[in-house]
């Protein structure tokens, strides 16, 4: 498997093997096993299908993975292990579910948080934290991170959300990350049909601890969510493809258009903001469009919009700015329904 390219990796590995075998991983759905085996309880053990869909991401990422109930699950995952009175730094703009989870632990007591700018690397290695949280392209502003001068120029645990960029695009690992954590939600599933995250650790004994916080938090993935991510992971490199393409087409007309204000854009991948005069612009573009979805999720076969600042949280995002995940439609009909939206 080590000398497959990640575009094959998605397709072959995590599939049963020998004579008379499935050519998929079926769906298995038990929640508790015959005694004697190697397998007790799914909840501890797990299945044939999380594990699986474990051995694709982690065959991708350059890790150990495990799956989760949700993306905020891994998060709560990678808390469960943190000592009480750490420091974590997270990017100021970035997911705000995220910032809203750490705020919580704050007002609790049980951490500090410090926020910090993306883009500004210095201050990242200069804050001293036991848990750095990486987001890199950030959510919604697409800023990218010098993950690498990060990672090996400070002390502390790197965490990185890769799920705008998914392992096609960077591997935190090998750039000196301790973990990696995935919304499968989103590109990974690649249908807005399930919610599921997924951690992967460089370090097997990291990976473990968070199989363990799996157990403890009870955050496991269904036997259907599993499989339909797995399912979802064997396009997710032709998918990305074609949407990266769209993106990078759309990018171009976007910032030539007279009121378009700014065009944001990490030059990879398939996420888009740009930004409009005001709030009032933008809410009206997210009602005008017929075949771009306004909604609040990404990385499916549609094209989605949302105006980011109305949502809890987002109060320092533009106020005019608008998140467009790029679907698999035809680009040349995707334009029209922004030329038309745009007025």
């Amino acid at each position: 498997m080590d000398d497959w390219t990640p575009r094959t990796r998605a397709i072959a590995a995590g599939r049963p093997h020998g004579p008379g075998t499935p050519l998929n991983t079926p769906i298995v759905a038990t929640s508790t096993f015959e005694a004697g085996g190697d397998s007790v309880y799914a909840r501890s053990d797990g299945t044939e299908t999380w594990a699986a869909l474990e051995e694709v991401v982690g065959a991708l990422e350059g890790g150990h993975a495990t799956a989760f109930g949700s993306g905020v699950a891994t998060l709560s995952a990678v808390l469960d292990s943190v000592p009480v009175g750490s420091t974590i730094a997270v990017p100021t703009f970035s997911y705000a579910v995220t910032r809203g989870v750490l705020q919580h632990a704050q007002q609790l007591g049980r951490l500090t948080v410090t926020e910090l700018d993306p883009t500004d690397t210095q201050a990242w290695l200069d804050c001293d934290a036991d848990l750095l949280w990486l987001e890199s392209p950030t959510n919604p502003t697409l800023d990218v991170m010098e993950i690498e001068t990060i990672a090996r120029g400070t002390r502390g645990r790197v965490v990185v959300d890769n799920t705008f960029a998914t392992p096609l695009h960077q591997q935190p690992l090998s750039l000196g990350a301790d973990i990696v954590v995935h919304s499968a939600t989103k590109l990974i599933g690649g249908h807005s049909d399930l919610l599921l995250g997924v951690t992967v650790a460089r370090d097997e004994t990291v990976a473990g601890e968070l199989r363990a916080a799996r157990t403890r938090i009870g955050s496991t993935p269904g036997a259907l969510e599993a499989w339909l991510a797995l399912r979802g992971l064997r396009t997710l490199p032709v998918r990305l493809a074609e949407q990266t393409r769209t993106a990078e087409l759309l990018v171009s007309r976007l910032a030539e258009h007279p009121r378009v204000t700014k065009v944001r854009y990490p030059g990879f991948g398939m996420m888009v903001a740009f930004e409009l005069p005001d709030a009032d612009a933008a809410d009206k573009l997210c009602a005008a469009v017929r075949l771009i979805r306004p909604a609040t999720s990404l990385g499916g076969v549609e094209s989605l919009v949302e105006r980011r600042a109305w949502l809890p949280g987002e109060d320092r995002v533009p106020p005019g700015l608008i998140r467009f995940s790029v679907g698999l439609e035809d680009p040349e009909d995707l334009w029209r329904d922004l030329l038309t939206a745009l007025g």
